[in-house]
């Protein structure tokens, strides 16, 4: 599990293809990379990926076909920024949401403005998962947790303050950037839990039990 609270920005070293997968080498100079062990997750951009080989200044990570498919590291290149966050310890505090690293869709930077300091981005994702993100609700992007500030059909707004746009590669978007998005834990499995198809909670049973108006 994470946070979406990004520990540092590393940059693609190498991409290797390897019979249709690719090997990762990631460099980055701001983790001790000496405290962590082959096997530790560490998510890349907001995807959960095991590291494989570790090097004093940074890790080697296999991405599968599916992650390639269903992700925006396939769009990578040597030299390509990105953010970097391994996984939480018991213990942590927990600064943003939690995130697990399972990237459910891409979406593209529709817009980018001016907001005071801030930098004001709209975000469109595909329709079907657009019914997972709620105004002042939490989305993950690139890694980074964020607040929602508007929703609008299949798109919303985010306000990225001067901090968040200096630690992570958001500073760096433009419109048509593609991002990795993951949505609320909490609202997938809500979904699940109430879907009236299944022999999950409905919306009476909620009501009849003070939990619904």
């Amino acid at each position: 599990m994470f946070t979406g609270i990004i520990k540092d920005k590393g940059t693609i070293g190498a991409m290797d293809k390897r019979g249709g997968d690719v090997r990762l080498s990631v460099r980055s100079g701001g983790l001790p990379w000496s405290d962590y062990e082959v096997g530790e997750s560490i998510a890349v951009n907001g995807v959960c990926l095991t590291a494989v080989a570790l090097h004093p200044d940074g890790f080697d990570t296999d991405v599968s076909v599916e992650t390639l498919d269903v992700t925006g590291l396939g769009g990578l290149a040597v030299g390509s920024p990105v953010n970097l966050e391994p996984a939480i310890s018991l213990g942590e505090r927990l600064g943003g949401h939690l995130v697990s690293g399972h990237v459910d869709c891409t979406g593209k930077v529709v817009t980018r403005t001016t907001d005071a300091r801030s930098i004001r981005l709209e975000i469109e994702i595909p329709k079907e998962y657009a019914r997972y993100v709620a105004k002042k609700g939490s989305v993950c992007m690139d890694g980074v947790s964020l607040t929602v500030n508007e929703v609008s059909g299949n798109t919303f707004d985010l306000n990225i303050i001067p901090h968040t746009a200096e630690v992570t590669i958001i500073d760096d978007y433009a419109v048509g950037t593609v991002v990795n998005i993951e949505v609320d834990l909490l609202a997938r499995y809500l979904e699940r839990l109430l879907d009236k198809d299944g022999d999950g909670l409905s919306i009476d049973f909620l009501k009849a039990h003070g939990y619904a108006r």
